[in-house]
């Protein structure tokens, strides 16, 4: 009886041993697991520091670029060129007063959808009185059909919403309506009302409108429909915010946007223009279009999923700093990230996540809803995980994980927006004390400033940091709503009135 027993007994403890073997390899294997993906957070950490000494290079990196471009004439034309930003001359060469009165049309024209507002302006007194506005989807067989097929379905929508003007607004009687057209693609600006096509983006393919009148192609459309408008303004989304900035606060001297896509506008001296040709306009200066997505610097920190994304892209070697910064591009860097840790360690599980491989299948949403998760168990990281890419039952550190990446993404891409727009101030001389203590303000619209607090509070905060806090005190950064839009409805107010005063 005794054999038996003890036979059983040392079965038991064999079987013990056995268990905790495994139990030992496990806990192994889930410290190496760990200690991999912790390795790759460092390493991404290391490479994306962005420290205030690296800032200012890259800000002066920024401004000697800026120098370049408005002495190149070079920059104006397409690809190849010679200077990194092109310092597009706007032709806008003084922005609203506050007087600007009456009844004035906007069409905001930026991607597969666009816009059309209508504003009544009421002076200094009233500012806006009335205001309204309707978006139209393009079905996607006129984004390459012929352009004549594209603008006349654009003025059919907007000959329907002029016919829908209500008792708010009123035109005086004679008076032909004005309209602003926030145009966002590349264009060769000739006058303020008039512009060439360089090339399309966005999924546009019409080949027919390159080098084309942007302008005279959409007046033309607006005749065919019988309307009795004409466009007053071309603009593009980020002139319209320094125009909306303007309106609000005299101060205003240069927009940023930063949305899916990144630029920057400022108001430049006249004489620090050398590339312009001509006698200098009354007011001295002139609104310049920066296409600062375009810069690039050796003191940009560049890890390596930067590096296979810009050479993946459609238009590999250019808007370098776009690529860091942007809400087009800061989803698919996390994306690569966690594809990395998943690869290398196991982050989910031993199979890499089919859908984890699809680019672009991280939007810059996800990455803000997920990094501002604050539950206690991180519950809306999870649920991203599991609708994004199929990935469920996370455990709660590999949520933090996953928190930690967004962070040191979107931390850099604040960091370095603050230092882009150090490089304007530098250029215009605002980045010292001055005894005038003069007010400096920056109007910044975009999706990524707007409904990512944390982004846009690093990026304040760095930039109070990088000018010191004297310098930094007369220093402001103002939200600009719908600056495309109501900009444009501005500007187009300015000229007209500013054309009929001519003509009186």
């Amino acid at each position: 009886m005794r054999k038996p027993a003890a036979l059983v007994a040392s079965t038991a403890v064999f079987a013990a041993a056995a268990i905790a073997a495994v139990m030992v390899r496990q806990r192994l294997r889930e410290a190496r697991r760990w200690a991999r993906a912790g390795a790759v957070l460092r390493d991404l950490q290391e490479r994306c520091a962005a420290p205030a000494e690296r800032l200012r290079l890259v800000a002066d990196a920024m401004a000697a670029e800026m120098r370049a471009g408005l002495a190149s004439n070079d920059s104006e034309g397409e690809s190849g060129s010679s200077v990194l930003l092109k310092m597009l001359v706007t032709y806008v060469d003084s922005l609203p007063s506050g007087g600007e009165k009456g009844l004035f049309y906007a069409l905001d024209l930026g991607g597969t959808n666009f816009r059309v507002l209508r504003i009544q302006f009421g002076g200094k007194e009233q500012r806006i009185v009335n205001q309204e506005s309707k978006g139209v989807s393009i079905p996607q067989h006129l984004m390459s059909n012929g352009s004549n097929e594209l603008f006349d379905f654009i003025a059919a929508a907007l000959a329907k919403f002029v016919a829908s003007e209500g008792e708010g607004f009123h035109l005086p009687e004679g008076m032909q309506r004005q309209l602003g057209f926030t145009f966002s693609f590349p264009v060769k600006q000739n006058s303020v009302a008039s512009g060439t096509l360089i090339k399309w983006t966005k999924g546009f393919a019409i080949d027919e409108m390159v080098g084309k009148d942007v302008v005279a192609e959409l007046n033309k459309a607006i005749k065919r429909q019988g309307i009795d408008m004409e466009v007053t303004a071309l603009v593009n989304d980020t002139v319209g915010t320094l125009a909306a900035g303007r309106y609000v606060d005299n101060d205003t001297v240069a927009a940023v946007i930063l949305g899916t896509g990144t630029n920057a506008a400022y108001i430049e001296h006249m004489s620090s223009i050398p590339k312009w040709c001509g006698p200098p306009p009354e007011s001295g200066d002139m609104v310049i279009n920066v296409e600062w997505g375009n810069f690039r610097s050796s003191h940009l920190p560049l890890t390596e999923f930067d590096v296979a994304l810009d050479a993946e892209s459609l238009n590999p070697g250019e808007q370098i700093y776009e690529k860091l910064i942007s809400g087009m591009y800061m989803g698919e860097i996390v994306r690569r990230v966690l594809l990395k840790m998943a690869q290398d360690a196991s982050l989910f599980a031993d199979n890499v996540p089919p859908k984890l491989e699809i680019p672009y299948i991280l939007r810059t949403y996800h990455v803000l809803m997920m990094h501002q998760d604050t539950s206690p168990d991180l519950r809306t990281v999870g649920i991203n995980l599991k609708e994004i890419f199929g990935i469920e039952n996370t455990c709660c550190k590999t949520r933090k994980l996953v928190v930690d990446v967004c962070e040191v993404v979107a931390t850099r891409g604040a960091r370095l927006a603050a230092a882009g727009i150090h490089g304007i101030l530098k250029k215009l001389g605002r980045d010292i004390a001055s005894p005038e203590k003069q007010k400096t303000v920056i109007a910044v619209d975009g999706g990524v400033y707007k409904y990512y607090p944390f982004f846009a509070q690093c990026m304040e905060s760095t930039l109070r940091d990088l000018l010191g806090e004297e310098v930094a005190s007369s220093v402001v950064i103002k939200l600009a709503e719908d600056g495309s839009g109501t900009g444009a409805a501005l500007l187009a107010a300015s000229y007209s009135q500013r054309f009929q005063a001519v003509d009186d």
